[in-house]
């Protein structure tokens, strides 16, 4: 009786904002945006990232787009529990952006938030920015608007893996099942990075849920294990560490990021990461991960960093690149100089280079 209750009031308030919405265009159509390139628009993530919307979020990817503001109270809440009932039935290699038509007053406080509230997952990304590159964004993608409170439920799917970007438009409140199923016909097979990596729940520093593939995807990993009480060998992998964010300060965050994995996750909670990480003056793209002991152990056993005792933890650095599928090793111990040397060349890999 509860289920047909809800079902029935669902169904009433998509009615309603359908309606409000002066009947949103069809489910597919034709429609192009007012340009055949995305821009590349500085926005900011709900994780506090600073990024670049098309080089960051779009470019070689296939991405499901809609057009939301947190004070929304009728279609926006909708469209974001259907994104969150779409993630669940997406292959790993579709991102969800959901970009702020509200920029003035849509924080990335905020949008963490609103996506909590809808269930948004690691592989969803809320934006914002300020007002002139989020309406530079907003017209050339053809969503432009006078007036948030009367934009139209929108879901705009990007293909950018040929020479220019194809687009559908799809209602911003169609099926996720149909949605899913446009987009599974678009999305390339799973890489043997995702197949490998993802569907591991683990914590960062700031509280965030992700999984080692969400953060590698498209990028240069570089990778060790640690815990936050080590005196022993941990500060010097970590100093190691700090000259990498020095070095490529410029790429951390985009196409490069780094990760530490504590062997410790009992004691290890996010708060002591997130102080351990200010001691690093840790930047964007730098995390400490943390989780449940099997998480964890299961994450440290696929980079090959089993220990039995967090004393007993490898002092090696995992060095890849998903978009290549270059991997590296290296002594943790060893010179700082000699750690960002293998990273560039891991990093500047053209696909060539054989593995070491």
């Amino acid at each position: 009786m509860r289920t047909l209750l809800l079902a029935l009031v669902l169904s009433a308030h998509i009615a309603a904002a359908q309606d409000h919405h002066h009947h949103a265009s069809p489910s597919t159509s034709n429609q192009q945006p007012a340009t055949t390139r995305v821009p590349d628009v500085p926005v900011q993530t709900h994780d506090n990232r600073e990024l670049h919307f098309y080089s960051d979020l779009v470019k070689k990817r296939v991405t499901a787009i809609n057009f939301i503001f947190t004070s929304c109270t009728t279609v926006c809440p909708l469209m974001g529990v259907r994104f969150a009932q779409l993630q669940s039935l997406l292959p790993k290699d579709v991102s969800l952006i959901s970009v702020s038509i509200d920029p003035a007053n849509d924080t990335p406080q905020r949008l963490a938030e609103w996506g909590a509230r809808v269930g948004a997952k690691p592989g969803w990304t809320l934006v914002t920015g300020t007002k002139p590159d989020i309406d530079t964004l907003l017209r050339s993608l053809g969503t432009a608007i006078a007036d948030p409170a009367s934009h139209t439920p929108l879901i705009l799917i990007v293909d950018d893996r040929g020479e220019t970007p194809s687009f559908q438009r799809l209602d911003g409140l169609t099926d996720p099942k149909s949605i899913a199923k446009t987009l599974a016909e678009l999305a390339p097979s799973p890489s043997p990075s995702q197949n490998y990596f993802a569907n591991l729940d683990l914590v960062d520093q700031n509280g965030t849920k992700t999984d080692l593939y969400s953060l590698m995807k498209g990028r240069t990993i570089v990778l060790n294990s640690f815990f936050a009480s080590c005196t022993a060998t941990c500060p010097v992998m970590t100093g190691t560490f700090n000259t990498l964010q020095e070095r490529f300060a410029d790429r951390l965050g985009k196409d490069l990021v780094l990760v530490s994995i504590t062997v410790d996750p009992k004691n290890d909670t996010p708060e002591k990461l997130k102080s351990y990480a200010n001691g690093a003056k840790a930047i964007n793209g730098r995390y400490f991960l943390t989780g449940s002991k099997e998480q964890v152990d299961a994450a440290l056993k696929r980079i090959g960093q089993s220990s039995p005792a967090p004393e007993q933890h490898p002092n090696v650095i995992v060095v890849g690149n998903e978009k290549t599928g270059l991997w590296k090793k290296a002594f943790g111990l060893a010179k700082p100089e000699e750690i960002v040397e293998i990273v560039r060349s891991v990093l500047d890999d053209d696909g060539t280079a054989p593995a070491k």
